[in-house]
């Protein structure tokens, strides 16, 4: 990583962040989607890896607004929640509880990308970048909705049938 001397180059580097992360977790939510047992998770998850090209395609139009080139940075944080992911899945055996299991993965994911985006929006917003704000706020409501109806199945559904 470079030096980071402007809230401009930490806007920078925190879409490069996102960009990578979106494109690493849409990988991993696709194969959670595959393991998931219970078909209300397995269709909110296969449309959550759908939702992620939208994210993608955004992501590239506030690149092209900064004037800078779309492309990845390795992300420590990402790469470590997708790793756990992974783990976790192959180590519960039980359907009902794995399917637990893809929820409490599948949030964290969501949440990292969450506080990603609420940043970035700001960020975006404070240095005069406000279309690009708006497409961030607008993938940051997509991110929110998307946990929230994990939270909601998993408290109505889930839980309940890994106990």
């Amino acid at each position: 990583m470079s030096n980071i001397t402007d809230l401009r180059g930490l806007f920078l580097h925190g879409l490069k962040d996102i960009y990578y992360a979106e494109t690493q977790s849409k990988k991993t939510i696709a194969s959670m989607a595959e393991k998931a047992t219970n078909s209300d998770l397995k269709s909110q998850l296969e449309a959550h890896a759908g939702h992620s090209d939208g994210h993608l395609k955004r992501l590239d139009q506030v690149f092209e607004l900064i004037g800078e080139k779309a492309e990845g940075v390795k992300c420590e944080a990402m790469d470590g929640i997708l790793k756990e992911s992974k783990h976790l899945m192959s180590e519960v055996s039980d359907a009902e509880t794995r399917d637990a299991a893809i929820v409490f993965c599948a949030q964290a994911i969501d949440h990292y990308e969450i506080t990603r985006y609420g940043s970035l929006a700001t960020f975006a917003e404070r240095l005069g970048y406000s279309e690009a704000s708006e497409l961030l706020g607008e993938t940051l409501g997509e991110e929110e909705e998307a946990d929230k109806r994990l939270s909601v199945l998993a408290e109505s559904t889930l839980n309940k049938d890994a106990v």
